[in-house]
């Protein structure tokens, strides 16, 4: 059974069937300054560039985590799941004075009787957590986090908006879970990559409803934590076609497999090619060289009949970068998402914007469906991996959204 949309749920509920539900009212966005809201973070580990210190760091820290302009948010308090041996959270709490709370629930009521913040932070990357056996992947609790904040919203009768770092959940059922929980307590929630909001070089946006003949991205690192950030970078530019944007089946190829799959058509050479155009310092040689048992390419079948493909192309390139051919054009459009790869990672003080803006206004900046949806095709992708590039067909990734115009980086001035 395919997913409705959120808009269609939140119609069709109403107060009286969830008597206990409240959402926080929080001021409009405006050109006169914003009073801090105050939000708690939810973190597996807060270690030195740690996605913990990148996002959070900048609430403390400011933009560029050197002082300065920030964003018009406040740390209440932060829940660290645990402290390594290089944790910075117990020396940050005594210079800035932030409580460090013993569970979940104390991080969002401050240890009182009701709900102190205006929204909650889930990073629940980096730490040590174990993989899942068969698929290798890592079971980071974002789930076990999300429950526990859900838990304090019923117990204390208010709900906030929340934000979920990456994807929601390792495992589809933990995705679709969190997400029906969000809309059964009707609170805002975003989640996802910081990808969708770097910088483009040269700035690429689809026009609406445009059709598309054929899509290739290039990935590069772990097949499932930067298979991730791959996913989130097409699917933020392919979402602006016409017709559905739900995933129908998925396929992989590893090693020789991929050349097999190029000969049978599966994916384009000339949109390789068109993507790894647009990206700085690319290895030079023979691919079938470059590319071995590192590498792999993810084969997307989408509702529409659109094919596209996430080539995890190891060794060939560091970065990240989509081609996209439209239809009645020669050539594909491509660009690639510049990312900062040092101190202070400037693409996360753009998804904190992103993130600021829903909990002062209410609105997600972009829609959570779409993390959904990429969280839904690499539980698929990790499957067909481990069984050794087997199809998985998705029905249940037939999800319905509608997508916003929210500005990546060099759309606007640098915070």
């Amino acid at each position: 059974m395919s997913l409705i949309n959120r808009r269609t749920w939140l119609q069709q509920a109403s107060a009286a069937t969830l008597p206990w539900l409240m959402t926080q009212p929080v001021p409009a966005a405006g050109t006169t300054k914003r009073s801090k809201l105050p939000v708690a973070a939810i973190v597996t580990e807060y270690t030195p560039n740690s996605h913990a210190d990148v996002l959070v760091g900048k609430i403390l820290e400011g933009f560029q985590q050197q002082g300065g302009v920030g964003p018009d948010l406040k740390l209440a308090a932060l829940y660290t799941d645990q402290v390594p041996a290089r944790d910075m959270s117990r020396s940050l709490s005594r210079k800035y004075k932030f409580p460090l709370a013993g569970t979940i629930e104390e991080a969002i009521t401050l240890g009182t009787d009701q709900v102190q913040v205006a929204g909650v932070l889930i990073v629940g990357e980096h730490g040590n957590y174990p993989f899942t056996p068969d698929t290798k992947q890592h079971m980071y609790p974002r789930k076990r986090f999300f429950d526990e904040i859900t838990a304090t919203f019923k117990k204390y009768g208010k709900s906030v908006p929340v934000y979920n770092d990456k994807h929601m959940g390792y495992r589809w059922e933990d995705a679709k879970a969190m997400y029906y929980m969000s809309l059964k307590m009707n609170f805002p929630m975003m989640a996802g990559s910081s990808l969708p909001v770097a910088w483009r070089k040269p700035r690429l946006t689809l026009p609406e409803n445009c059709e598309i003949e054929s899509v290739l991205t290039i990935g590069r690192g772990n097949f499932e934590a930067h298979g991730f950030h791959s996913l989130e970078a097409q699917q933020c530019l392919i979402e602006h076609r016409k017709g559905p944007v739900g995933v129908t089946a998925v396929e992989t190829a590893q090693g020789q497999q991929i050349w097999k799959a190029g000969r049978k058509g599966k994916w384009d050479r000339a949109m390789l090619q068109a993507a790894l155009d647009v990206i700085p310092n690319v290895a030079k040689g023979d691919w079938e060289e470059i590319l071995k048992d590192d590498s792999a390419f993810y084969f997307l079948e989408h509702q529409d009949g659109l094919k596209s493909t996430i080539a995890m192309a190891n060794r060939l390139s560091r970065h990240y970068a989509v081609a996209v051919k439209l239809k009645g054009e020669d050539k594909p459009r491509a660009t690639w998402f510049k990312l900062e790869l040092k101190p202070p990672f400037g693409h996360f003080a753009y998804l904190l914007q992103a993130i600021e803006h829903m909990i002062h206004t209410g609105e997600p900046a972009y829609p959570v469906e779409r993390t959904l949806l990429t969280t839904g095709i690499l539980d698929a992708v990790m499957h067909s991996l481990a069984a050794d590039g087997k199809r998985i067909e998705t029905p249940h990734l037939a999800i319905d959204y509608k997508p916003t115009h929210w500005p990546y980086a060099n759309q606007t001035a640098h915070p």
